[in-house]
């Protein structure tokens, strides 16, 4: 099973057919294990990583840092949950250090991130103080990187 997800999660494209022939199992064998995996929701979904920017389509990106007050018997889940429910948030995790929430989000423009982060995100009840530090560049994201302009600097073997 930890083998077919390294596999997937390299290449989301990768066949089933291609992992049973890597792995030496039965298509179906895969097949069903995959579908396990999907069904018991540890494989939560299939993405496409874009560079948006060589499609000509801005994106302002921010890394907002959320200090929040834990509230009874759920800590800081109910804050959590209220913060990442927005469609505009893409991901959001509790951190340790000095803040508790890093709360990744997404918008057209800069105003449309600041205006997100003073009418829906700080007046949530909970949200003591938010830090936003806006994206300039990304380098590389989940693993890939994102302008790689290293020349193959492999020799050609020839018989």
């Amino acid at each position: 099973m930890k083998e077919i997800l390294e596999l997937m999660e390299l290449n989301a494209k990768i066949t089933e057919q291609e992992i049973a022939i890597m792995l030496d199992m039965e298509v179906e064998e895969v097949r069903k294990i995959i579908k396990e995996m999907e069904d018991s929701k540890i494989i939560l979904r299939y993405i496409t990583l874009v560079n948006w920017e060589k499609v000509g389509e801005e994106k302002v990106s921010a890394f907002i840092e959320v200090r929040t007050t834990p509230q009874r018997d759920v800590g800081f889940d109910s804050v959590a949950e209220r913060i990442y429910r927005f469609p505009e948030v893409r991901s959001a995790r509790l951190m340790s250090g000095t803040y508790d929430l890093a709360v990744f989000i997404e918008g057209r423009t800069m105003r449309e991130v600041s205006n997100f982060v003073a009418t829906k995100l700080a007046t949530i009840e909970g949200v003591v103080s938010t830090t936003t530090h806006f994206v300039l560049k990304t380098y590389k994201q989940d693993g890939v990187i994102i302008e790689d302009d290293e020349e193959d600097r492999r020799l050609v073997i020839s018989p």
